[in-house]
């Protein structure tokens, strides 16, 4: 059976090297057309009659820079139904760093946050059995937006809830 499996992988070796040859010659073709057709173009432009052009001035106009507005409605938010575990409660959109099988775990990363300053909170979700920890929750989805993309840069995974 060994014997088997390695004649046919030093066969599709074999095949591999001998299937992919490459085509000097096309190579060779293709530069020489590009060179031909790059001596015809300057053999015309050498021959055709040159004219000095007349340019005019053109008035500029001091710049105007529009406002930047950030554009929040194409944030993707996922909405689930949760209830609070332990925390003072969710607004409107969240922001969550965090998602755990174990209440234990979803806690212990909730004391970090904390630690950290954030109004940290643990929120179940019993469809799928897990528990969300929410950094940080707010009525506006632009806040939660901000919020979000300010705490990606310690926790990369972190999205918006919708209840």
């Amino acid at each position: 059976m060994k014997k088997f499996m390695v004649l046919g992988a030093a066969m599709c070796v074999a095949l591999a090297f001998t299937g992919c040859k490459s085509s000097e010659s096309a190579y060779k073709k293709a530069y020489e057309k590009a060179k031909s057709q790059e001596q015809n173009s300057t053999n015309n432009y050498d021959n055709s009659t040159q004219q000095d052009a007349v340019v005019a001035p053109v008035e500029t106009q001091p710049a105007t820079q529009a406002p930047v507005v950030d554009n929040y409605d194409s944030e993707p938010v996922r909405r689930e139904t949760v209830s609070v575990v332990n925390g003072s409660g969710l607004k409107a959109y969240s922001v969550v760093v965090g998602s755990f099988g174990i209440k234990s775990n979803a806690e212990g990363l909730q004391q970090r946050l904390k630690n950290a300053g954030y109004d940290a909170q643990v929120a179940y979700n019993a469809g799928n059995n897990m528990y969300r920890v929410v950094a940080s929750t707010y009525d506006s989805k632009a806040s939660a937006v901000q919020s979000r993309n300010q705490l990606r840069t310690t926790y990369a995974d972190a999205w918006l809830l919708s209840r």
